[in-house]
């Protein structure tokens, strides 16, 4: 065989080689279709620039808290009032478990708490939950086994359409089932934020009589491959831009 024609054979297909991937797009620069607005494209950027770069505060987010008298509807703020809906249906980005205590038992709406945690482990002045007597079960009353300290689950729910997540208050009486929920999905080795969670009320009552409305967790649908990545960046984005704030804030009121 002609050494020439070999080398130069040889020589042409590395060349070809070594120019093929600068004639491929980068996959990280391909646009990926999904129905939430949020998972398209910079969109921390646009909240910075709409924000004029003003932190990201919890008071700048709606909340969705349980109703009361064991109602099974939401009651959901929008831009021409509150609506009622019968369930909430998106990708959870992430999730606190915050704790807090006032020192009266029936504190005014809109009042910072006594106490704060965020984690429901430790405390804002670095005190343990676990060996606080207000976080014993009966403390609040004596007469009931509540706890003095109020715990639950704030949910960051990307609906679609919106870029800003919506935050679902989950009580004390809730938060098990969530844990139960979250447990599930780990244990199919699936993302919290690679599903689209629909949240349902149903109707209970207490030991004492009172209704009152349980959460219900269901996944409904998952995310494709390139979703979920683009869910998992952007919750992580996000998250770290809420907790690298400068604003130390109470997350919870009366």
């Amino acid at each position: 065989m002609d050494n020439t024609k070999l080398k130069s054979r040889l020589a042409t297909k590395a060349q070809a080689l070594q120019e093929a991937p600068a004639e491929r797009e980068p996959a990280s620069l391909v646009p990926v279709e999904s129905g939430y607005a949020a998972l398209n494209g910079n969109t921390l950027d646009l909240i910075r620039e709409n924000l004029k770069e003003q932190p990201l505060t919890y008071q700048m987010f709606d909340v969705v808290k349980s109703p009361s008298g064991g109602s099974t509807v939401f009651t959901v703020p929008g831009l021409a009032g509150d609506e009622a809906e019968k369930e909430l249906t998106g990708i959870i980005l992430d999730y606190t478990t915050p704790r807090a205590y006032w020192d009266t038992p029936d504190p005014v709406e809109g009042t910072p708490p006594t106490c704060l945690s965020h984690n429901s482990l430790v405390s804002e002045d670095g005190k343990a939950c676990a060996h606080c007597p207000f976080n014993d079960y009966g403390s609040k009353d004596g007469e009931t086994g509540a706890k003095a300290c109020k715990e639950s689950v704030l949910l960051f729910l990307l609906r679609p359409g919106n870029v800003l997540p919506l935050l679902v208050r989950v009580p004390v009486t809730s938060k098990g089932l969530f844990l139960k929920y979250a447990a599930r999905l780990t244990s199919s080795l699936t993302p919290l934020n690679g599903v689209v969670t629909r949240i349902t009320l149903q109707k209970a009552t207490s030991r004492g009589g009172k209704p009152y409305a349980l959460f219900h967790f269901e996944a409904v649908s998952a995310l494709s491959p390139e979703e979920a990545a683009s869910a998992k960046a952007f919750a992580k984005q996000f998250m770290e831009a809420m907790n690298g704030s400068e604003v130390v804030e109470k997350l919870e009121t009366a």
